[in-house]
């Protein structure tokens, strides 16, 4: 019988007495900062959900676009409902997650209509219910949103489905800094503190090191989970905090250090261009920041966004930045050096990961564009960073590989979407019922062994992995990558062919 997760599964399933669930005294929790009171949903009532707790002051006047400076003591939180976002823009190019799938989108809309403020650096975590669940393993979640985009009050990326099912692990989602919020590159900032973004990631995973005991989560088997952008950062992380990555692992969907979407701007060009349209240009480097930090920050936005969209000339990219201290220039040499955290991976990408980043008709893409896209950007540098993890560590860290290759309706309502960019994640969370109709047998199992795979990965640091044959740790070539969701729930792929056509575009 297939299970409705819709519609949320009785308490009594997951050994909820009615004592317990009368019992709030689960959902009050003592951190560090202070004593926050979580809450519960009728469709999860086995998980507890504590929503918006600080990890960072508000990054407001002179801390807009400086490094995040830990949270100030809260006394007591009522942390019931989702925080807002980081400040963003998205362009108005049309899309699969425009057009037809809304919920990767801020609160399930159409672009950032959601919740957004500068007021934004806060994390949210959910755990089984019981006080008697401790030592759990722990998955940080890091959205992607390339740089610009994203936030936890994202309908798809809501993991409370999955801890109903499991009741094994603990999920933590963290708001970041984006865009010129986040990377800035301003002259006036040190070298060290123009990729502030990347230097909120580590605060939060700071924090739930000292904190997540108290919720029943074991520090000592922290994994970090990326998607695109959020894969991208923890790639970084990894080279940055070699010798203290907290993290026991590392998950990298879509995404990792060899896909190269990073600003080269020596000059700071970019942050000077707005600046001067606020009337903050200055011979100043100082001046121009402090300036800069005194405008309202919807009208940063809001310019920055109609810009973009406008196509002007010369175009504005904001990204990351190469500053030689939390991003560097040649990870291949820095790899083979060995110069990586000694970190379990599991690296993949999905088999229609171009199908988002070309032009789109609702009648379909160019697929063959679409799939060159796919190899250049995703599978790739994906290839290239199994490869170079292995080298690292002389084959002694384990690196596993993986294609997702599901194309379920719910979540591809074309059906040439396929599996494009992010459409693995509602399976992983859970979600992929909760939207455009109930799920398949097939898509069931799919999400099942993906949680499964990436929660075991966690818990034993890569020892042990389900899929009979997947070689982690004598190379990551030909046969040894696992397909999940075509067809059947996980198998095998050979991956040789593939794997000869990036040799032969130069990209592995």
């Amino acid at each position: 019988m297939r299970l409705n997760l819709a519609t949320g599964l009785v308490a009594s399933v997951f050994g909820l007495t009615a004592d317990a669930r009368a019992c709030d005294g689960d959902l009050t929790v003592r951190t560090k900062g202070g004593v926050v009171h979580g809450t519960t949903d009728s469709a999860t009532p086995a998980v507890r959900q504590f929503l918006g707790i600080p990890y960072a002051r508000p990054p407001l006047n002179d801390l807009r676009f400086a490094p995040p400076q830990p949270a100030l003591p809260f006394g007591e939180l009522d942390a019931k409902k989702m925080p807002p976002s980081c400040m963003q823009y998205v362009s108005n190019t049309t899309s699969v997650i425009t057009q037809d799938v809304l919920e990767f989108n801020l609160g399930g809309l159409n672009g950032t209509t959601g919740p957004i403020s500068e007021d934004c650096l806060t994390l949210s975590v959910w755990a089984p219910r019981g006080t008697t669940k401790k030592n759990l393993p722990v998955i940080i979640f890091l959205y992607g949103g390339a740089f610009t985009v994203g936030g936890t009050d994202v309908p798809y990326l809501i993991p409370a489905q999955w801890i109903q099912r499991t009741q094994d692990h603990i999920v933590v989602a963290f708001n970041h800094r984006d865009n010129i919020f986040g990377y800035p590159n301003a002259a006036g900032l040190a070298p060290h503190e123009r990729n502030v973004g990347l230097l909120d990631a580590r605060l939060a995973i700071e924090w739930v090191r000292d904190n997540i005991a108290s919720f029943g989560g074991d520090p000592t088997r922290i994994g970090l989970w990326g998607e695109s952008s959020g894969a991208i950062i923890i790639s970084y992380y990894s080279y940055v905090y070699r010798d203290d990555p907290i993290a026991n692992s590392v998950i990298l969907a879509s995404g990792n250090e060899f896909i190269d979407i990073l600003v080269r701007d020596p000059a700071h060009s970019n942050f000077t261009f707005v600046a001067s349209h606020f009337g903050c240009d200055s011979t100043s480097p100082a001046e121009e920041l402090a300036c800069m930090r005194k405008v309202d920050a919807f009208a940063i936005a809001d310019f920055v966004d109609g810009y973009i969209d406008a196509g002007t000339a010369p175009p504005l990219f904001i990204s990351a930045v190469i500053d030689g201290h939390t991003v560097f220039d040649n990870y291949a040499a820095l790899a083979q050096a060995g110069k990586v955290a000694r970190l379990p991976a599991l690296i993949g990408s999905n088999a229609q990961d171009g199908v988002l980043f070309v032009p789109y008709s609702p009648d379909g893409v160019d697929e063959a564009l679409a799939d060159q896209t796919m190899m250049t950007y995703f599978f790739c540098p994906t290839y290239q960073a199994a490869r170079a993890r292995v080298a690292a560590h002389a084959g002694d860290v384990p690196v596993y590989r993986y294609v997702y290759a599901g194309n379920f309706s719910n979540v591809s309502p074309r059906g040439w979407m396929g599996a494009y960019h992010g459409a693995e994640m509602p399976l992983v969370f859970g979600t992929h019922p909760l939207f455009r109709g109930n799920s398949t047998e097939l898509e069931y199992a799919t999400g099942y062994a993906m949680q499964d795979t990436w929660l075991r990965f966690v818990a034993t640091a890569g020892e042990e992995m389900a899929v009979e044959g997947w070689d982690a740790r004598d190379g990551v070539d030909g046969g040894r990558v696992v397909e999940f969701g075509n067809g059947v729930p996980a198998r095998l792929m050979d991956t040789a062919e593939l794997e000869k056509q990036c040799r032969e575009m130069g990209l592995a």
